[in-house]
């Protein structure tokens, strides 16, 4: 063979073996991969605006120009075009739009920036689409500083919220009046403190009467709620210190009032809700007409909801309705299909003489109809199934989200309105999974999101009540055949029945390539709080499928007190219990588990974040004989330094049973720790504090505890800020988990 010829054939082989190596690394992902290099960005639906109720819809298009889309025959015209809005040559960024009630002017959001965790504070333009004019609301302030404008009824003001007060504005003249004079920071009027935003979902803190005479208006009373200092050391040579209002568990809540500002007179008048204003709450108010306003209360315990009807004409407030529990009474529910508090509103039926509201008295999650007048309740939804969520109300059905028959996932359901109807699956069997809707407010046109493990996020406008495509708006076509071109994991549900009896969903990422005959390493992902689920029919995300792919099992599990459908009694298990017997579970859980052949009982690691950072040191501590590696990111330590209405609502008073405060904090068994435990946490974290990070350091320290600690300078609670933060965060937890857990 000649020099040349072999040459050759090496050339070949080289060039071969690369090929085959770039089709390899193709298949397989890296973090790079997933945080860097936006290579698998999806698709999403921008935020739409249904108008004409519901006979169109209005969204975001073209980069910044709204367009109007026909809901049946989906024709698409301009709406405000891009020209339209220019300010000085500069175009204004559309962040969201709202459109006044007649339809004839559009309201954007602009130039925002962030109080408390959402960017609630900004510049709003009007854009008049009758004489074309654009034009800037209070001008005269500071840029980014109001809040929550919205017009009157007649179109003659508009109101918003500046530096804690309220003004209006006259549309025509321009001119700006003052309504409330003592908003300091202290005393809060139209919008509302960190806790009540972060746990009852309140940030919008006024609403114009029906006939645009009035201005209800909460006004909170921060001035006794303890500063929590967060400390800046990176921005400048000397630290800076950040205050928060911060009501910690045990602390004295802010008080709470409700105001009725006359237009005419502009003159305040305080509904004299019963109980006093500091040991309340007061998450809900809506107009229900001009001349009735309906208001929701909650004790301190929040396991009492009250129900007020007031009517400014005769100043007459009425009691309608009352529930009890003797854990908690849950507002609107924290579920897949809307993670957090909706806006706590009541759904009006019966053209406003009654309204609809979600109770577990009797064991499950139904929909009750309470009679405005007699305060008399009709069952909506009869049987023996959890409803998760509503969805929308026409004259003669109502449509909520439910899944009888399986827990992780979820499905759209109508039923009569009068409560003596056949339960009605809507979402066709095609659409195995978890699935959403934004259903505009003529019950005939929705917006329908699905996904599943096997199938990533499609959105596709549909009509009711048949559930018929009309068209498909996101199908995520370059995310799937990246998907597609990667190795991917098996994905199966199952369950697991602990010593005790109990019973969880479990949903297991099988490693890519798996074989029986071998032993692979562990990964429990956890949760595990009032909060949030976890063994859920979703898609599976980049990092899960980058772990199957290097060889781990990841093994999700809900167990009791999560908000998963298996009635009260399993949601409502956790009270005063938290820490104690959802480690419990997750524990035994996990120990079944680990007697299958293939898992490897000496490579078992937990992770989690936020509530999942407290449950896996939980794991860490009560469980050293199971998890010899934690990562623990974002975790509430102590529960007694939580804020007081989450904590409070689910373990009750420290004041009155310190013991499971204690029993359920981490931190009370961190001499127990014998495995490798890393902690994570954002040093500007205003949620769950760093604080805590440093007490559980404290204490593991005083018991020669060793452990690794990561902090993140300035970064929240989510600690995604600052450039490379994301790629560095899971750097750190892969090199953590693969050097203590490592892949044969």
């Amino acid at each position: 063979m000649n020099r040349s010829f072999k040459k050759s054939i090496f050339i070949f082989l080289a060039f071969f073996a690369i090929g085959e190596l770039s089709a390899q690394s193709s298949e397989l992902l890296t973090l790079d991969r997933i945080y860097s290099s936006g290579e698998f960005a999806q698709e999403r639906l921008q935020p739409i605006q249904w108008i004409e109720n519901g006979a169109a819809y209005v969204t975001v298009d073209n980069g910044n120009e709204l367009v109007r889309w026909d809901s049946k025959n989906l024709e698409k015209s301009v709406f405000v075009p891009k020209e339209a809005l220019q300010n000085a040559e500069k175009s204004i960024a559309i962040e969201s739009f709202t459109l006044s009630d007649d339809g004839s002017k559009v309201l954007i959001f602009t130039n925002s920036s962030r109080v408390w965790r959402s960017n609630t504070k900004g510049d709003y333009w009007v854009y008049d689409l009758e004489t074309k004019q654009l034009k800037q609301l209070g001008n005269e302030f500071e840029p980014s500083s109001l809040m929550f404008a919205k017009f009157s009824a007649d179109n003659k003001y508009v109101a918003y919220v500046h530096q804690f007060n309220l003004y209006i504005q006259n549309f025509t003249t321009g001119e700006i009046t003052q309504l409330t004079n003592d908003g300091t920071g202290k005393l809060i009027n139209g919008t509302f403190d960190w806790a009540y935003e972060e746990e009852f979902g309140k940030r919008d803190g006024f609403s114009w009467s029906p006939d645009a005479a009035y201005l209800a208006f909460w006004q909170i009373d921060a001035s006794r709620i303890g500063t929590f200092y967060m400390i800046n050391n990176t921005d400048s040579v000397y630290s800076r210190p950040i205050p928060l209002q911060y009501p910690k568990v045990g602390q004295e809540p802010a008080g709470a009032k409700i105001g009725l500002i006359d237009m005419v007179s502009q003159q305040t008048k305080w509904i004299p809700i019963p109980g006093g204003e500091k040991e309340n709450y007061l998450p809900g108010m809506q107009w229900i007409n001009a001349d009735l306003l309906l208001i929701q209360q909650m004790n301190r315990k929040q396991n009492k909801l009250t129900v007020w009807t007031y009517k400014p004409s005769n100043e007459e407030l009425k009691e309608i309705y009352e529930e009890t529990e003797e854990t908690w009474v849950d507002l609107a529910y924290p579920d897949l299909s809307r993670y957090g508090w909706s806006d706590n509103s009541l759904p009006l039926v019966d053209k406003g003489k009654a309204f609809l509201r979600m109770t577990e008295n009797d064991g499950w999650r139904h929909i009750y109809k309470v009679e405005i007048a007699t305060g008399r309740k009709t069952l909506v939804t009869p049987g023996e199934f959890d409803v998760a969520s509503f969805g929308a109300v026409t004259e003669k059905e109502i449509y909520f989200i439910a899944s009888p028959d399986n827990a992780t996932q979820r499905y759209l359901y109508a039923i009569d309105l009068a409560g003596k109807g056949k339960l009605r699956r809507v979402t066709p069997e095609t659409f195995e999974g978890v699935n959403t809707y934004d259903i505009a407010p003529n019950g005939q046109i929705a917006v329908h999101n699905h996904q599943s493990t096997a199938i990533p996020l499609t959105t596709r406008l549909i009509s009711l009540p048949k559930h018929e495509t009309i068209k498909s708006l996101v199908e995520n076509k370059v995310y799937k055949q990246k998907l597609a071109s990667l190795k991917t994991p098996d994905i199966k549900f199952t369950t697991v029945t602990t010593s005790e009896g109990v019973t969880m969903d479990v949903r297991v990422i099988y490693p890519i390539d798996f074989d029986e005959s071998k032993k692979y390493p562990v990964l429990f992902h956890v949760y595990g709080e009032p909060w949030s689920t976890v063994a859920t029919d979703t898609q599976v995300g980049l990092y899960n499928i980058m772990l199957a792919q290097k060889g781990y099992f990841i093994i999700d599990m809900d167990n009791r007190g999560t908000p998963t459908l298996k009635g009260s009694d399993w949601r409502k298990s956790i009270y005063r219990k938290i820490g104690v017997i959802n480690a419990q579970d997750q524990g035994l859980a996990a120990k079944e588990l680990l007697k299958l052949p293939y898992l490897d009982e000496s490579r078992v690691a937990v992770w989690g974040w936020s509530g999942g950072g407290s449950m896996t040191l939980n794991l860490m501590f009560k469980f050293p004989e199971i998890y010899q590696t934690g990562m623990s990111v974002a975790a509430v330590s102590n529960q007694l330094i939580y804020d007081n209405i989450y904590q409070e609502r689910y373990m009750g008073l420290p004041q009155e049973n310190m013991e499971d405060f204690i029993n359920g904090s981490p931190i009370t068994y961190a001499k127990n720790l014998e495995g490798n435990l890393l902690i994570v946490h954002g040093t500007g974290d205003d949620n769950v504090h760093y604080q805590g990070a440093e007490m559980l350091m404290n204490e593991l320290i005083k018991h020669n505890k060793q452990f690794q600690m990561m902090p993140y300078p300035n970064r929240s609670h989510g600690i995604y800020e600052g450039a490379g933060t994301s790629l560095h965060l899971y750097t750190l937890l892969t090199n953590y988990l693969m050097k203590h857990t490592p892949v044969n």
